[in-house]
């Protein structure tokens, strides 16, 4: 046989043989279709690999007589790879090939028969229908290889189309969730019940776009006000969509009639958790909560909390100190008992609510299970309320932090200011 050249440009059909020529009768058959073809020895395979995307269709015409089973197994395997259709003119195969299927498919047709023994027609039929798969399939023309500038510049236009397309869905995503954290926000006290008793302020510091933090201060009547910090495990879109549900499942009294009954915090935190448990939520998603209620004539706070950071209490010239209640989590035992205390705050005490998110910043527990305060927090706690939260927060915001330990942040704090003790 004599050397044929392998294909440098598109090629409708490579003639992949044992024998010594083509049959007079395909050769005539591929040019009344106007198709290119080109002759190429079975042991010369393994050259062709490199240039399979310049080729259209496969036919294999070998006895099995010369050419190995395996070796042709591996030709086959090679083109079932690429996406080529095939038709392969043999006789019976002795060695199963397991790793491909050789009955036809949308893209690759076979004959387990002789040269002589197929029809012309059902040749044609076989070749042009792996031709209209390949061609459709791939976006392929038939013309010459473009050369490498003209390929390197459609690869490189194709490339900033689709990161053009990636950019404007990012930018897309961001400006949804941009939006998501806006409404969330709409569900946060647009104002707080400062009295020249109390004064109140706030910190709210979404991780991402949104939090999964959510907190409240509302007044319940004329003598009291209940306020709460909750904090859904986990942050970003899932989390806060959870804390809207929160916002709503917390209930602080109940109207029956003309009369209205408070709930105390131990019942506001055990009903929280049965609306929780009830709801059945996928992904395990699980919430703390500290409801605090604060009876602003006698300045009496009475507290439960379910898994969340205990309060604190800062009294001039003392320390500051956690209020401590036990609780678990919120929907995770449906039965779950909650329980309160009650403390005594007076004219010039602060109180601090907040999420575990903060907590890096307020203090942490030694090796004795002490919690220990930060000296930079127990300097800011000197100040007024709003001071103090200022001040925390320009602190969160100097300090450098480990981005996998970012987290939601928020802060609620109160103040009984000094008018009160003449009252």
């Amino acid at each position: 046989m004599k050397a044929i050249e392998l294909p440098t440009s598109f090629t409708d059909v490579l003639y992949l043989t044992d024998q010594r020529s083509i049959p007079i009768e395909m050769r005539r058959l591929f040019k009344q279709k106007n198709l290119s073809y080109r002759l190429l020895a079975i042991s010369r395979f393994s050259q062709a690999r490199k240039r399979l995307d310049l080729i259209g269709t496969v036919i294999i015409d070998t006895k099995g007589a010369v050419t190995s089973q395996q070796q042709l197994v591996r030709i086959i395997e090679a083109l079932e790879m690429e996406h080529i259709g095939m038709v392969l003119l043999t006789g019976p195969m002795k060695t199963p090939v397991k790793s491909f299927s050789l009955s036809p498919t949308k893209t690759s047709f076979c004959l387990s028969d002789a040269a002589d023994g197929v029809s012309i027609d059902e040749l044609w039929t076989r070749v042009s229908l792996n031709l209209a798969c390949r061609k459709g399939a791939s976006g392929m023309a038939v013309k010459p290889v473009l050369p490498k500038r003209s390929v390197h510049t459609i690869f490189r236009n194709k490339l900033a189309e689709q990161l053009n397309m990636t950019k404007a869905l990012a930018n897309n995503l961001t400006e949804q969730l941009r939006l998501a954290g806006l409404v969330q926000q709409d569900f946060l006290p647009t104002k707080l019940p400062n009295t020249d008793e109390t004064q109140w302020a706030t910190l709210f510091l979404p991780a991402e776009w949104v939090s999964g933090d959510i907190y409240d201060v509302a007044r319940i009547d004329e003598q009291h006000i209940g306020f709460y910090v909750a904090d859904v495990v986990g942050h970003g879109l899932p989390a806060a969509l959870l804390t809207i549900f929160l916002k709503q499942a917390l209930v602080m009294r109940e109207t029956v009639a003309n009369n209205y009954r408070i709930f105390s915090p131990a019942e506001v935190v055990k009903n929280l958790n049965l609306r929780m448990t009830a709801q059945k939520l996928s992904g395990y998603q699980f919430a703390t909560c500290c409801y605090c209620l604060l009876n602003i004539k006698t300045l009496q706070l009475t507290y439960a909390r379910a898994g969340h950071p205990h309060p604190i209490v800062i009294r001039l010239g003392e320390p500051p100190r956690q209020l401590e209640v036990r609780g678990s989590l919120l929907g995770i035992f449906e039965q779950a008992d909650y329980v309160q205390e009650t403390v005594q705050l007076q004219p010039g005490d602060k109180l601090l609510l907040y999420s575990d998110g903060a907590e890096p910043f307020i203090g942490s527990f030694s090796n004795q299970g002490r919690f220990d305060f930060d000296e930079e927090f127990c300097k800011a706690t000197d100040l007024p309320i709003v001071e103090t939260i200022d001040s925390l927060n320009a602190l969160m915001k100097n300090r450098e932090i480990e981005s996998s330990e970012i987290d939601d942040i928020t802060l609620l704090g109160l103040e009984i200011l000094p008018s009160m003790a003449g009252s």
